[in-house]
């Protein structure tokens, strides 16, 4: 049985994901992210990631290529990929869109990542509902 609306919206997941690196990438987002996680590793003593923009993007495309290939577990309903699909619709998607947006509310200016976060809630809140459907 084919599951059409999870695999579709698994899909239109990593498409939205692969929208917002692109957002992000050529909108300079490490130049706001490295000084931030620098910030927040001196005075908390986390280890926050820095990252140089190859290694960066080279991490994140090889994610989208991921789930684009797990794309076909996806239509046929795998349980263990509806699992996965719950914190990176919530995570990646719901999270990661809100942030940005109350970023750019917070600092009163564009950020980053701003312009393709309605589609990444959408995709993401699509993928949340369509996880737990039958």
């Amino acid at each position: 049985m084919l599951h059409w609306n999870f695999g579709l919206a698994w899909i239109a997941f990593a498409l939205a994901v692969a929208l917002h690196v692109a957002d992000e990438a050529r909108h300079d987002f490490l130049a706001l992210y490295n000084p931030n996680a620098r910030a927040i590793r001196r005075r908390l003593h986390l280890p926050i990631p820095v990252f140089t923009f190859r290694g960066w993007l080279t991490g994140l495309i090889a994610g989208v290529c991921l789930l684009l290939l797990l794309s076909p577990l996806a239509f046929h309903g795998a349980h263990w990929i509806r699992i996965v699909a719950l914190p990176l619709g919530i995570l990646v998607g719901v999270f990661n869109g809100l942030l940005h947006i109350g970023g750019s509310l917070l600092y009163r200016r564009r950020l980053a990542g701003l312009l393709s976060s309605p589609v990444l809630l959408a995709a993401g809140a699509w993928l949340l509902w369509s996880s737990c459907a039958p």
